[in-house]
């Protein structure tokens, strides 16, 4: 908009400088048509003037046209050319004066036309020019807001597809832990009513108890028994578990715990009937302690340190049982029952797993012990063996030392004495060197007697 108001008032302005410059010729021509009418004034001074002549001929023809007929018809002729020429001239002049004008308004018109046209056309050219500038510069600072807006709308289209793909797994996935949780319920409600049954409780228990075991390792590397069954004082007892310790020990662990409180509390709604359900818990759990007190396990197997384990299958069945009776660890402590949820009898048994490994280390050393005792003493008999063998070596070489020296001193020299002689001989008889290398002595001493060293013996020659 900017740009239309500033060409119409270049035009504007341009068709005032065209009406500026128009005027001035226009006064120039109307200066000229001043000048074109005085002379034609003068034109028709000239012409009244010869008419005036004219006249004054006439009269004077009357006056003279007896004496001057010849001239008369002189000046008749005269005067007709005369008034031709008037005429003609009066014509001439008009026709050269409107003529004039026309040329000098069309003149004007075209010269107008061209310089409006010039103007306008600089002023167009110009306006084009900062049109293209404005443009550009718009288009510069419009090319990185669209690239900008072009990548957020690719960002935005790729959010919507990640957006879309996350909803559709979030709903599948809240799909399937609501399908999770409705079996979870029906299998919790399940089990629930399963564990209402003494045996399969106590069943429950055993499984537990033994997967307890199985994570600490004591299947593999402790000797334990399920369900064995001793009689005493209080008629047959049966421990869930038997653990034997290194050096015969042995604990008794028990996993015959009451949950129908626990149970009671897990399915009640009223926050009131729930805590008289977790105080019976804790109750059952104390009177339990003291059932199992009574039965005095220590006292019916052989080494055994004098408590027993109380076994409960959940953490959550302690933790409620704590938090309604503080004093249950305190109270089995002083009846010689240790209460243990599956967190503390896996370190409980891991502990006794590391005296099964330990008392492995011992046998282990006591038998490397041995066996380097007995390995000591092979190589002892050994060493003495080779020692023996370097003596008999040295006394080979010391023997053959002597052998050469007396058949070099005694017998070589007179056989060398048949070639002096001139006895015929294929080869002189070589000269025999005795040995000068001798057996290497052990150097190192045994406990039980030294290691015999040889004398060398260098350079022997019987003489």
């Amino acid at each position: 908009m900017e740009l239309g108001i500033s060409g119409g008032i270049g035009l504007l302005f341009g068709c005032l400088l065209a009406w500026l410059a128009l005027r001035s010729r226009t006064a120039a021509l109307q200066t000229r048509l001043s000048l074109t009418e005085k002379q034609l004034g003068s034109e028709k001074a000239d012409l009244a003037r010869l008419l005036q002549e004219q006249r004054t001929l006439v009269e004077s023809r009357a006056r003279l046209e007896s004496a001057l007929e010849s001239e008369r018809k002189t000046s008749n002729e005269k005067i007709e050319l005369l008034t031709k020429s008037s005429d003609r001239a009066a014509a001439d002049l008009q026709n050269a004066f409107k003529a004039l004008a026309a040329d000098a308004l069309t003149s004007n018109n075209v010269s107008f036309l061209q310089v409006a046209q010039e103007t306008l056309k600089r002023f167009q050219s110009a306006a084009q020019s900062d049109l293209e500038m404005r443009q550009k510069a718009v288009a510069d600072l419009v090319t990185p807001v669209r690239e900008s807006l072009s990548k957020v709308d690719a960002q935005i289209q790729q959010l919507e597809i990640a957006r879309s793909e996350a909803y559709g797994d979030l709903k599948s996935q809240v799909q399937s832990l609501i399908t999770t949780q409705r079996e979870l319920q029906s299998e919790t409600g399940n089990l629930v009513r399963a564990l209402r049954t003494p045996n399969v409780r106590g069943r429950w228990g055993e499984i537990q108890l033994r997967r307890v075991v199985e994570i600490a390792g004591m299947l593999s590397y402790c000797d334990f028994a399920e369900q064995e069954t001793v009689t005493g004082e209080s008629g047959r007892l049966r421990p869930d578990l038997v653990v034997k310790l290194p050096g015969g020990k042995q604990v008794v662990v028990d996993a015959k715990t009451p949950l129908q409180a626990f149970l009671d509390a897990f399915e009640t709604t009223d926050e009131e009937a729930r805590r008289t359900c977790l105080a019976n818990h804790a109750r059952q759990v104390r009177d339990h302690i003291n059932t199992l007190s009574g039965k005095k396990y220590w006292e019916q197997f052989e080494s055994t340190p004098e408590f027993v384990v109380m076994f409960l299958p959940g953490e959550t069945f302690f933790s409620a049982a704590l938090e309604q009776d503080t004093g249950l660890i305190e109270h089995g402590v002083l009846n010689r029952v240790i209460p243990a949820s599956p967190t503390t009898l896996i370190a409980l048994l891991k502990a006794i797993n590391y005296g099964w490994n330990q008392e492995k280390l011992t046998r282990n050393a006591q038998q490397i012990s041995a066996l380097g005792k007995e390995l000591h003493e092979r190589l002892r008999k050994l060493a003495g063996h080779i020692s023996g063998v370097g003596a008999n070596l040295d006394r080979a070489v010391e023997a053959y030392n002597q052998a050469i020296g007396s058949l070099e001193n005694r017998v070589l020299v007179s056989a060398r004495k048949f070639s002096e002689l001139g006895a015929s001989v294929a080869d002189d008889i070589p000269e025999l060197e005795p040995i000068e290398t001798t057996a290497r002595a052990l150097s190192f001493e045994w406990d039980d007697e030294p290691v015999a060293e040889p004398t060398p013996n260098n350079d022997r020659r019987a003489g």
